[in-house]
């Protein structure tokens, strides 16, 4: 299951394979058709309280404060909706070759997507089949 990364502001290519948009709020000035996404998960991403926090803490790009929204937003993936979303998710990706998650941040490193990523493979492997083929 390869998961790649990429801002929704970058071009699509056929290389991306399965594009999913991982942001509750679509990207602006991003055209459904230049987007060319197979899928948006909104449920996956951050809520919009965690998202709006995140927004307006003035040191939210600090390494510090990320790893506080990762925590945070990790703890969102563990339950009700945003679990059932997450599983979702890894089901696509464990149905295509490659999966790109979509997001419109701007930065590459510090953004929801990279803790969705982790989550995604942690998930994945949680919920593999054993040898019997029981989750």
């Amino acid at each position: 299951m390869e998961i790649l990364l990429k801002r929704a502001y970058e071009p699509a290519a056929p290389s991306d394979g399965t594009r999913v948009l991982v942001d509750r709020l679509w990207p602006r000035g991003v055209s459904r058709e230049r987007a060319a996404l197979d899928e948006w998960a909104k449920e996956v991403a951050p809520s919009a309280e965690l998202r709006t926090e995140w927004h307006q803490d003035p040191d939210g790009r600090s390494s510090e404060r990320f790893e506080a929204f990762a925590e945070r937003y990790r703890a969102e993936l563990s339950e009700g909706t945003a679990l059932a979303a997450l599983d979702r998710l890894v089901s696509l990706a464990r149905s295509v070759s490659r999966i790109t998650l979509v997001y419109g941040a701007r930065d590459p490193v510090l953004n929801h997507a990279v803790v969705l990523r982790d989550a995604l493979r942690d998930r994945a492997e949680e919920t593999a089949p054993g040898p019997s083929g029981a989750h």
